[in-house]
C-alpha cells in the first residue's frame, strides 16, 4: 500500500521495480490516507510510471487481490 507516501518521494529503485518485477504486486489503497487522494494522484501523475502499469497500481491489482470484477 503506497497511500501514506507521496509519489514525489519514491526512490528511483521503487519506480524502476514498480515498472517491472513489482508491477502486479503494488497497489494504492488505505482506510485513512495520510495524504488526500487528490494530492497523491496528482503527484503520481508526475512520476515515471509506465502507462500500462498505472491501472495495475491504482485499481487492477486490488481487484485481483479482493477477487472482484471477475
Amino acid at each position: 500500500d503506497l497511500s501514506g507516501w507521496s509519489p514525489k518521494y519514491f526512490p528511483p529503485i521503487l519506480v524502476r521495480y514498480a515498472n517491472s518485477i513489482l508491477k502486479k504486486k503494488m497497489l494504492f489503497g488505505s482506510d485513512w490516507p495520510m495524504i488526500s487522494p487528490e494530492r497523491w494522484l496528482a503527484d503520481f501523475d508526475k512520476i515515471e510510471i509506465k502507462e500500462d502499469v498505472r491501472p495495475l497500481i491504482l485499481k487492477d491489482n486490488a481487484m485481483k487481490l479482493l477477487g472482484v470484477g471477475k
